[in-house]
């Protein structure tokens, strides 16, 4: 008799203990999450109320105009919990892959009718155009994550140029808010040298918690358009989803971006599944001089929000691209397939299709109408 009370206590302390940890993981997590500036802010009531104007906010969350489920099932859950302990071949490059390096004096001195693209890995770019200096998508952390020692690492060691050698910039566009395209230590590093920053609605929520000026802020819906100066801007649409916390999914929009000038016209991506967007943006602003468009981090069991390879050729195609260019690869491992794979299928599907593309290396630069743009295999000598 006296073990077995013995044996209860030992259960009522132990459950009380695992329930006591439970208690302070949570309150942790929720601490950490709502006073951690990495997180960002959020979206005033009034800004809530206007955004039931934009033609796609539904119950007080943004939609995407195809529908577009996020919902798993168990089988599918099941299967990714295999593959991650299983585990995928060649997810990262063995070594570090190389980084062409910028000369900031190359910047301020180029001629203002010369448009260049420099790609700094994943989704961020310098983009040189109409004698501005335009940032796309800046995430320059090490790790898409709210703490750099979570997540995967970049791989590459350093960027093309750093934050603190780049001349003024004229205006930083962001797709989303998710991490590996809106991240905080890189926004706390540019805020005070960038005149003006473009985003979707909701999004601009983030940059104010973080202390950029609101009037430095411009959000925009989708095929709203604007100036800044002499170029036009326009917010297209993306088939995507957002969100930076375990509550606030879908609460900002996301899209992609027209860029046009006197002498070239730029689409960017952001990320998206593929849709029939891309071809009404082409009729609507095309033709395009050079199309950034998303190539990585897909899955089959999620590629309505993350295009495959082959939707990639075929979304510059859709939108009458002269020249297409593969993003958000090279830089982080975010999904279950080989750090070469989407490259190589891009790359495969352009040809059958007749869809010229652009495959520089990071820090090479694209000069934006020309007819010898970099087309080099140079992953193929990579492990």
């Amino acid at each position: 008799m006296n073990y077995m009370r013995r044996f209860l206590s030992i259960l009522k302390y132990t459950g009380l203990t695992l329930a006591a940890i439970l208690l302070l993981v949570f309150v942790g997590g929720f601490l950490f999450t709502s006073l951690s500036p990495q997180f960002g802010g959020s979206p005033t009531e009034a800004q809530v109320a206007s955004y039931e104007k934009s033609g796609h906010f539904e119950k007080g969350l943004f939609v995407n105009n195809t529908p577009t489920s996020m919902e798993m099932d168990w089988p599918t859950i099941k299967t990714l919990l295999r593959d991650y302990v299983v585990g995928v071949p060649n997810l990262a490059p063995e070594n570090l892959l190389p980084v062409l390096k910028v000369d900031s004096l190359s910047i301020v001195n180029r001629p203002d009718t010369l448009t260049r693209l420099t790609w700094f890995g994943h989704s961020a770019f310098l983009l040189e155009m109409e004698g501005k200096n335009i940032l796309l998508d800046p995430m320059f952390g090490d790790s898409p994550s709210p703490v750099s020692w979570l997540g995967s690492h970049r791989f590459t060691e350093g960027l093309p140029i750093e934050i603190e050698q780049l001349p003024a910039i004229d205006a930083v566009f962001f797709s989303h808010d998710h991490y590996d395209h809106l991240d905080y230590e890189s926004v706390m590093r540019l805020k005070d040298k960038v005149k003006d920053f473009y985003v979707p609605l909701g999004v601009g929520a983030h940059l104010v918690a973080w202390g950029v000026a609101e009037d430095k802020i411009h959000e925009m819906n989708w095929w709203e358009e604007t100036t800044h100066e002499n170029l036009q801007i326009v917010c297209t649409p993306a088939r995507h989803f957002s969100g930076r916390g375990i509550t606030n999914r879908f609460s900002t929009l996301w899209g992609s971006w027209v860029i046009k000038g006197t002498y070239a016209n730029i689409y960017f991506s952001g990320d998206s599944g593929y849709g029939p967007h891309f071809k009404e943006i082409g009729q609507k602003y095309g033709p395009f001089d050079a199309a950034l468009m998303e190539c990585g981090q897909y899955d089959l069991r999620w590629h309505n929000i993350h295009m495959l390879p082959e939707e990639t050729a075929q979304g510059a195609i859709d939108l009458n691209a002269k020249v297409m260019m593969p993003i958000h690869w090279g830089a982080f491992v975010l999904a279950l397939h080989a750090w070469k794979d989407p490259i190589d299928r891009v790359t495969k599907e352009a040809a059958v299709l007749g869809m010229p593309i652009a495959t520089p290396k990071i820090g090479e630069r694209l000069i934006v109408g020309q007819p010898d743009f970099p087309m080099e295999r140079w992953w193929d000598s990579l492990n």
